[in-house]
């Protein structure tokens, strides 16, 4: 080998050495880059879920951002007590046509009576106020005003002395707890969306519980009412235990720090023991967490005696509190809220006149008479 090939060899091995210890150096100065945080949570499962994997899961529904201003109970009780008038007036017109009669015999006691028992108002009722009616107007010389007399006896009635607060508030820092029951097909779910809506107009942070597991349709349904004002609603997989949910809901009461939790109930009345069963199992479940302060039951006012036997079966199921009647409109007869105080010896609390997102309100004895009375 030349000398000048040997010169070459030994400047090219040189700088292959100078380049390797620069590269090394770099190598070792420069920090590794981190890994991206790829870590979500939702493979770990919470200590509560991890103790019962079986469990379906259950969800909460969060509020949208934009949600429904609900009208207030003051005006929404003054444009009831309007509504509730024009589709009751004919009751009252007709009995004050009879009793204004010059004479009256027993063919025109015969004839309010039959006006009094149409109305649902029932024979023991029909009986007293015809009976009361007879006192007052037999009065020689100074009869009482037919208008005045009629609804004195109506009042008398509907008993205004009853209680019809609701129960909504707990004690001990927990929330109220509201279960309502009643057959599918009286506007039950509904009833618990325009409730949910009244608590909301007087400044109440409330949850739903969509406990009727066994109609998709119900627990969707319940979902768009909380939805509309703000709500959180607890719900489970179709088919979930009823129990579970209610259980579920009231827990995220207790720890969200809302002021009453509302749970909706399955109606099915075709198995009276299994109602039983099921309604029973889903309040002691809620005890654990929270008393129930109300349990509200929910009657079709257009269904009459029907009404009036789902009453009695579920007054035998749970200790019911306080009644709403639904649909008390113009195809309603306005006697079934005495029939069914009588029948279960609790008050009528809300009444339903439409399908208005509020139209739902406090009953009020004197202005459901007047409103009879037109």
């Amino acid at each position: 080998m030349t000398s000048v090939a040997l010169l070459i060899l030994i400047i090219a091995v040189v700088a292959v050495v100078l380049i390797g210890a620069v590269v090394g150096l770099l190598v070792r100065g420069r920090k590794p880059a981190p890994l991206p945080d790829t870590h979500t949570g939702v493979i770990v499962q919470p200590p509560e879920a991890a103790e019962d994997a079986d469990a379906p899961p259950v969800e909460v529904s969060a509020p949208p951002a934009t949600i429904e201003k609900p009208e207030s109970t003051a005006s929404r009780l003054v444009r009831l007590r309007q509504r509730l008038a024009g589709a009751q007036g004919g009751f009252g017109r007709g009995l004050l046509a009879l009793l204004s009669r010059d004479r009256l015999d027993e063919d025109t006691w015969e004839s309010i009576e039959d006006v009094l028992l149409t109305a649902d108002l029932g024979v023991g009722p029909t009986q007293q106020v015809v009976e009361g009616l007879r006192t007052r107007l037999r009065v020689e010389g100074a009869p009482e005003d037919p208008k005045a007399a009629l609804r004195a006896e109506l009042v008398n009635l509907v008993d205004p002395a009853m209680d019809r607060r609701l129960q909504v508030s707990g004690a001990d820092g927990r929330p109220g707890v509201v279960l309502v029951v009643g057959v599918n097909g009286t506007g039950k779910t509904t009833t618990v969306g325009k409730l949910a809506r009244i608590l909301v107009a007087e400044d109440r942070k409330v949850t739903l519980g969509a406990a009727d597991t066994f109609r998709a349709a119900a627990v969707d349904q319940l979902a768009t009412w909380g939805e509309r004002v703000g709500v959180e609603v607890v719900r489970g997989t179709e088919g979930t235990d009823p129990a579970s949910v209610a259980f579920d809901a009231v827990q995220h009461g207790v720890e969200a720090g809302v002021d009453t939790v509302i749970v909706d109930t399955a109606g099915r009345l075709q198995n009276k023991a299994g109602l039983m069963d099921e309604l029973g199992k889903v309040k002691r479940v809620i005890e654990k967490q929270a008393p129930v302060t109300e349990v509200l039951l929910v009657i079709d006012a257009t269904t009459g005696q029907n009404g009036l036997i789902q009453a009695r079966v579920f007054s035998e199921v749970v200790d019911v509190t306080g009644v709403v009647l639904t649909k008390l409109d113009g195809s309603a007869k306005g006697g079934i809220v005495v029939s069914v105080q009588r029948e279960l010896g609790v008050p009528v609390k809300l009444v339903g006149l439409g399908e208005g997102p509020d139209d739902l309100a406090p009953f009020d004895a004197e202005a459901f008479v007047d409103a009879l009375l037109g």
